[in-house]
């Protein structure tokens, strides 16, 4: 059984950080390229960060030089790390995990919600 876990969310003030765990069970996570989304009330869902099998990292727009992708093979788990926090960051954020970045087995996590307020 695939399983897809988000953590780390919750509240944090304008200019704070968070950071998100994703953590993948029943795969063979350095077979997979990790990636976090998130959408907002209205919203369509959006990339924030992607990591892939070596490492490399691309992002959407809202997330450069704020946050930051990371995974640990050791320990099946992907993060990201989000500096600089702004109200519009608020969301709520999903782990996917894609098999050799094919777009064909994906697992998605049940979503954390990251509410960034005053």
């Amino acid at each position: 059984q695939v399983q897809v876990v988000e953590s780390g969310g919750g509240l944090v003030q304008p200019g704070g950080s968070l950071r998100l765990s994703c953590a993948a069970s029943g795969v063979t996570f350095s077979n997979y390229v990790m990636s976090w989304y998130r959408q907002a009330p209205g919203k369509e869902r959006e990339l924030v960060a992607r990591i892939g099998r070596a490492g490399r990292t691309n992002s959407g727009a809202s997330a450069k030089g704020r946050f930051t992708i990371s995974r640990d093979d050791a320990k099946n788990t992907a993060y990201l790390q989000m500096n600089s926090l702004k109200a519009e960051d608020t969301a709520v954020y999903y782990c996917n995990a894609d098999q050799y970045g094919l777009g064909r087995d994906l697992y998605w996590g049940q979503g954390t919600q990251v509410t960034v307020s005053s």
